[in-house]
């Protein structure tokens, strides 16, 4: 069960309207890598997890968090829209065109749609999509992705605190980065950990590798103009799972001839064939 305790986690509270900035922060919000998206992933990788219960406690604990995140900013979105004076700004726009170019950066959807609340959309509009999230039931491939997912979700929030003055959004948007910081080291701990305990680094551990075409398990081919990509870790030395050398192929060969497939059945009305090929 879950229960709806009524203070926030961190002060939501800016110091003046910005309709303006509600919509960009919509972005962290409902956007692929916004706070709806890290609940709803870690959420569902805790319903699902059938792994140790440290992991499905820890999924439980940071997706709870970030229910009360999305509050924060629905919260924070919709002070930003109090008091927005809209029919002021509807005035001004009709009036003057350096005016109306700036405020074309407000969504009306907030007004029309919403109310002068917050939407679960990205800051164009795009409503929030349950693609966005991975929840795939080995907790090395999930948490690699909800490492991404924090990486992703704080540099946007950096990049929004620059974005305003508001010394009441940048608190809030403080707080949030620091969570995100928290966030990414726990989920790089958990995968260090999870690669130690199962003595692999490569997702699913499980398979056998002698099913791999293991001629190809360690090899970068050049597959771009130019050879810089053969001065990095990757291209020399023992590989990251201490199971094979690197090597670099400088003017890889395809392993196949050119495929010749034979012309479709009448019934479906393909381009015919040239005859050499009848």
């Amino acid at each position: 069960m879950f229960f709806h305790i009524k203070e926030l986690q961190y002060h939501a509270k800016p110091s003046k309207p910005d309709p303006v900035f509600a919509r960009q922060l919509q972005e962290a919000l409902g956007g692929q890598y916004g706070e709806i998206s890290v609940m709803m992933q870690y959420l569902w990788q805790g319903f699902n997890s059938r792994a140790d219960p440290k992991y499905r406690d820890l999924l439980f604990d940071t997706g709870t968090e970030e229910i009360g995140h999305v509050e924060m900013f629905a919260t924070m979105i919709a002070r930003l829209l109090d008091d927005a004076p809209f029919e002021d700004q509807k005035a001004a726009y009709d009036s003057d065109p350096a005016i109306a170019a700036i405020m074309g950066g407000t969504n009306p959807q907030h007004a029309i749609v919403s109310g002068l609340g917050a939407l679960p959309a990205d800051a164009m509009g795009y409503p929030w999509n349950a693609k966005y999230i991975i929840s795939s039931g080995n907790l090395l491939a999930d948490f690699r992705a909800n490492l991404n997912a924090e990486s992703q979700g704080r540099l946007q929030v950096v990049r929004l605190y620059g974005m305003t003055d508001d010394p009441g959004v940048r608190d809030m948007l403080s707080f949030l980065i620091a969570r995100d910081t928290m966030h990414q080291n726990q989920w790089y701990a958990a995968v260090r950990e999870l690669e130690e305990r199962e003595n692999d680094i490569v997702v699913p551990t499980t398979f056998p590798r002698r099913l791999e075409k293991e001629e190809v398990a360690y090899t970068l081919f050049n597959f771009s103009r130019g050879s810089e990509s053969s001065k990095g870790r990757w291209a020399s030395g023992p590989s990251m799972d201490g199971r094979g050398q690197f090597n670099y192929v400088a003017e890889p060969q395809p392993f196949a001839g050119a495929p010749k497939l034979k012309p479709a059945p009448f019934l479906y009305h393909d381009t015919m064939p040239p005859k050499s090929m009848m």
